[in-house]
């Protein structure tokens, strides 16, 4: 019988803590087997009680989970054979890092000759091959967040789960072991089912990301199929920087529409994505790099007069907040390149942009 593509299955599961208030709702979700899927929402979103449900820790209200094609939903924890990572390691202190990442392999009862191989592979696989004798509390957070990464896959579980393991880590840091995982991910094929709040995290190691918000799945997609064509407002707004700007819809045909802005802000032409047709409002989404200054006559149909409020230089880009259409908080990035807009504070730019990049969402 030949292994199905999908490792796990969420089939219309539900979770309540008090019997009214839903934290998941009828949540019907695969995770194919292999891929690295983020399960992406701010704090509340049901994220982590999905990943719980999952590792055994919760117990669904309603609906059934599938591991391998079977039901898991009455089986304890340890009897999954899921790898776990956690925000805070969840080492032993009292033991070496060598035995920490030999409990899983002892509680599976495999030969002594046998884990030494795994731990040594394990450690070798996260670059720390000489660190088996010491203790957790000799190690910098890095480097126990490594130890917690080899114990969860020192027993070749065909399932890893990650919950926000990377968030007590400081940038630099937090950007290496991103890589890193995702490195070990690619490595071994292992399937890897991982939170997080953190957008550019999810963005930057997943094959597929969920973006949740009050228990349901807003939109599940590729990290660039999030970005460039969010279905809704919460989408747009919670992937990356995001001007909005509000207005009702005047007119629509097939793929296109105009809209007229709040506060005699002017027309636009959007693509109609999500709205509610003619007379309906409606919030514009549209990417700070997708605008262009001075843009040639023609080039764009969305051309504005601003007036330049702030420049903030951040290396690679400027960050130049404008004035325009009524909106304060507009902002473009503009690259930090031989031949780009030379701009002041105070002065008056014509900015521009393409239809297609501005998106007509929910109001």
């Amino acid at each position: 019988m030949t292994k199905s593509t999908n490792i796990v299955e969420f089939k219309h599961v539900q979770k309540s803590y008090d019997g009214e208030e839903l934290v998941v709702k009828d949540l019907n979700l695969d995770v194919e087997r292999g891929e690295f899927l983020t399960l992406l929402g701010p704090s509340g979103s049901g994220k982590t009680t999905v990943l719980m449900m999952l590792a055994g820790f919760e117990v669904p209200t309603h609906g059934e989970l599938l591991l391998n094609g079977k039901p898991i939903n009455s089986v304890p924890p340890h009897k999954r054979g899921i790898g776990m990572v956690f925000q805070n390691y969840a080492l032993f202190p009292h033991m070496t890092v060598g035995e920490n990442l030999r409990f899983p392999l002892d509680v599976r009862k495999i030969s002594r000759a046998e884990a030494d191989k795994k731990v040594q592979k394990a450690l070798d696989m996260v670059r720390l091959g000489d660190f088996g004798n010491r203790r957790p509390a000799q190690l910098s957070g890095g480097q126990q967040q490594r130890v917690a990464v080899a114990r969860a896959l020192v027993f070749d579980p065909e399932l890893v789960l990650m919950d926000e393991p990377l968030g007590a880590l400081d940038k630099n840091l937090r950007e290496e072991m991103q890589f890193e995982i995702k490195h070990i991910h690619e490595t071994l094929g292992v399937s890897v089912v991982y939170v997080t709040h953190d957008q550019s995290e999810a963005l930057t190691m997943s094959n597929r990301i969920a973006v949740f918000d009050q228990g349901i799945i807003q939109q599940l997609a590729s990290p660039s199929d999030l970005y460039e064509r969010p279905d809704n407002a919460f989408v747009a707004y919670f992937i990356g920087e995001n001007n909005r700007l509000r207005g009702r819809v005047k007119e629509h045909s097939g793929e296109s529409c105009t809209v007229e802005l709040e506060n005699q802000g002017g027309s636009i032409k959007a693509l109609n994505v999500n709205t509610g047709g003619q007379g309906s409002p409606t919030t514009l989404s549209l990417r700070p790099e997708r605008v262009s200054v001075n843009p040639e006559n023609g080039e764009v149909p969305n051309v504005f007069e601003a007036e330049v409020q702030e420049l903030i230089y951040l290396g690679d880009h400027i960050r130049t907040r404008v004035k325009v259409c009524g909106n304060d908080e507009f902002i473009i990035k503009i690259p930090n390149a031989h031949g780009h807009a030379v701009i002041k504070k105070g002065e008056s730019v014509r900015i521009g942009w393409a239809m297609e990049d501005c998106r007509a969402l929910d109001a």
